[in-house]
Parts: structure tokens; sequence; C-alpha cells
């Protein structure tokens, strides 16, 4: 069953708008101050109440993502998906397992190995929010039944 009136790939282009530069944006300037971050990573966790919200965001916002985009075909509708997998399944266990969530973030953040390989992680996906940016403002539709590209 479809969704009345709403072209999947346009659906995942407006996704691919938002989440794109905010991937982008956001990985990028933690890949960067990652390592001076262990005090604010450790005053988060010093609040209870701040992991709480933290992870009932996450979630809210992760089932925002899943229930809004439905699609799983091609590439950019396959990440925009499993991002809002990742993000509803980070928000659960922020509130569900917090300790197991600190231990890990501390076992990163104080290793220099590990440290490294989670800022090349989110220089990664900073290149993955670059390309939903582009998929999201500036590729071509693509085309419509029948074979004909829209008309400009």
């Amino acid at each position: 069953m479809s969704e009345i009136g709403i072209d999947p790939h346009l659906r995942t282009r407006a996704f691919a708008r938002v989440l794109g530069p905010y991937i982008a944006i956001f990985t990028t300037v933690l890949a960067i101050r990652l390592p001076d971050m262990t005090a604010l990573i450790g005053d988060l966790f010093a609040d209870a109440a701040n992991v709480w919200i933290l992870g009932a965001v996450m979630l809210a916002g992760g089932l925002v993502i899943i229930g809004g985009h439905r699609n799983w075909r091609g590439p950019a509708a396959v990440t925009v998906s499993l991002f809002g997998w990742f993000v509803a399944l980070r928000g659960l266990g922020l509130i569900a397992t917090t300790s197991v969530v600190q231990d890990t973030v501390d076992a990163v953040t104080l290793e220099s190995g590990p440290l490294a390989a989670a800022r090349g992680f989110f220089g990664l996906l900073a290149l993955v929010g670059l390309w939903l940016t582009y998929v999201g403002w500036f590729s071509r539709s693509r085309p419509r039944s029948g074979g004909t590209r829209p008309s400009k």
C-alpha cells in the first residue's frame, strides 16, 4: 500500500535536504572537536536528566524519520532510512542502557587509537552528509512513469 499523492523519490529528496547538511556540519565539527569534548561529554553524563532528555529526543527524531520515510529503493533512500533507525536506536540506548553508552564513549575518547578511529568514522559520515546534501538540493529528478522527464 503506497501513501496517496506523495512520490517516494520526492520524499527521499526532502529528507536528504534536511539530513544531509545536518550530518555534514555536525559530524565535521564533531570530528574536529572530539578530543576537546571529553569535559562536555562528562558533564552530559553527570546529569541523568540531560541524558534522559537527549535519549528521548533522539528516539522521537528517529521515529519521525522512520515513520515519515518508508522508502528503501535506491542508495539515498536506504541511507535516509538507516539514519532514522540509527538515531532511534541510539536514543533507545541512551535511555535504556546509559552506563553502557557512557562506558563506550569514555573508552573511545580516552584512548588515542579509538579516538582516531572515531574521528575517521565521523569524517566518513560527513562525506555521506555532503552526498545527501547533493541528492536533496542539486540532483535532478528521476524520470516519471512513461520514461519522460518533467518539463522545466
